[in-house]
This record gives C-alpha cells, structure tokens and sequence, in this order.
C-alpha cells in the first residue's frame, strides 16, 4: 500500500465530529438552563456532562487526525470518545431519575423523529473551518424543537437519543477502521514495506547476487545472535517468502 500522510483535518467532513459537536453544542445549553445550584451545589456535575461532551469532539478530531500514522492509535481515541459520550448518557439518565421522568421508549414519535432525523452531506469550500460552522448549526436547527424546549424532560430524552446515536456512528467507524486495518495493515507496517522496496531497489542498482532459491537480488543483513552474532550474509530480498542464503564472499555462480 505505501504510506499516505492524508490532511490532518479531514474529520470536519465526518459525520460521527459533525454530531459530536451537535451534542456538545446542545450539552452546554442544558447545564446552563437546566443544571442549576439546587440539583448541583458544587457544579461538578455541570463541569462533568460539559467536559464529556468536549472530550468526545475532542477524541474524534485527534484520532482521526492520527489516521495516516496509526490506525490502532485512531481506533484507541475513538473509543474514547464513544466512552465520553457513555459518561454523558449515564449523567442525562440520572437526571430523568432524579425528575421521576418518562424515558421515551424505542416507537415513541419524538424519539424517532430524532432517531430517524439524516445530517446534510457537507458542502465546504476552501473556506472549510467558516462553512463547518454553518454546516453544524444548520444540522444542529432540525433537532432545536426538543433540544431547546423549555421542558428539561423533553430537551434531557433528546439529548439521550443523540448520545445512543453517537455511540452507534462511532461503534460503526471503529469497525470500518478494524476492517481497513486488516487490509492494509497500519503506519508501522506500510513503513516497513517502503523501506524494504527502498531496499530491494539499492540491491538491484548495486548489482547484489541472486538468490540461490529464487533468483531475486539479495541484501546484506547482519546475524543477530548466536556464535556467528554480528556477521553480515547475504539473504533473500522476498525473505520471509523465501529464505535463500549465500556466505558473504561466496561465488554468486
């Protein structure tokens, strides 16, 4: 495959950072109507359910910025931020608790009409960062109706639906990169196919003898443990395909 270094802020085109930022938007909302010092004295919870929300952009724009370097790295931030929004879910749960509220059930209209609800296919210019925030707060005004209602239940059940479907786009990208993962291998992987290609270039140019097993150009490589520690050899440039070897010195015929 080689390796690709991709635009580092290509996430502003992800649906999963578009609706994370939704959610964070429509979080700090609730805390300041909703979160006040009688249910929270201390103002922890409000700093919880606000930094949740944040570290969940947070993780997807750094874990997708780490997709050309490290895939493993990529998926590792995602879950993160699936578990970010995890945290939050639980905060909003115990809120409908605390008020004796309904939670919509799966089939309650308004629930599906969040569920159901499709964000706009992103449409940036060169201008990206300037048409992203357009683009958020255009897909943010189709869920306004419950997310700013002036009924903590309703606005609390609309943000619980939007953090179920986060958790379900993020579950679904971390498996698509698992999958791209085990097709194409990740950054460490990819370097080492380059620089053995980088390789097997050097040795064709200098003219390195042939494997005796296979014919293809040998490296030099060194012995690294046993009596003969340190030695260099040739070996066989498709090695671990082929593991032909000659005595440095040997004839090549």
């Amino acid at each position: 495959m080689g390796v690709n270094i991709q635009f580092s802020q290509s996430y502003y085109w992800l649906n999963s950072w578009i609706f994370a930022n939704i959610i964070q938007l429509a979080t700090q909302d609730f805390c300041d109507k909703f979160i006040d010092y009688r249910m929270d004295p201390g103002r922890r919870l409000y700093d919880q359910m606000v930094m949740a929300a944040r570290c969940g952009v947070a993780n997807i724009a750094e874990g997708s910025a780490r997709h050309s370097t490290s895939i493993e790295t990529e998926m590792r931030l995602l879950d993160v931020a699936r578990a970010s929004f995890d945290e939050l879910q639980g905060d909003i749960f115990n809120f409908l608790l605390r008020k004796n509220a309904e939670i919509w059930p799966i089939g309650h209209p308004d629930r599906e009409a969040i569920w159901q609800m499709r964000l706009d296919a992103p449409q940036y210019s060169n201008s990206y960062l300037h048409d992203a925030a357009k683009h958020i707060l255009a897909q943010k005004a189709k869920i306004d109706y419950w997310l700013k209602n002036s009924d903590s239940q309703t606005a609390a059940n609309a943000l619980l639906v939007l953090c179920l479907r986060e958790n379900k786009m993020l579950q679904s990208q971390i498996k698509s990169q698992l999958e791209s993962f085990r097709q194409t291998g990740g950054f460490t992987e990819n370097m080492t196919a380059e620089r053995l290609e980088a390789r097997k270039a050097q040795a064709v140019a200098a003219k390195s003898p042939a494997c005796p097993k296979c014919g293809k150009p040998m490296l030099k490589r060194m012995q690294k443990r046993g009596q003969g520690q340190g030695r260099e050899f040739w070996g066989c440039s498709d090695y671990p395909n082929c593991n032909g070897l000659r005595r440095i010195g040997t004839n090549p015929d």
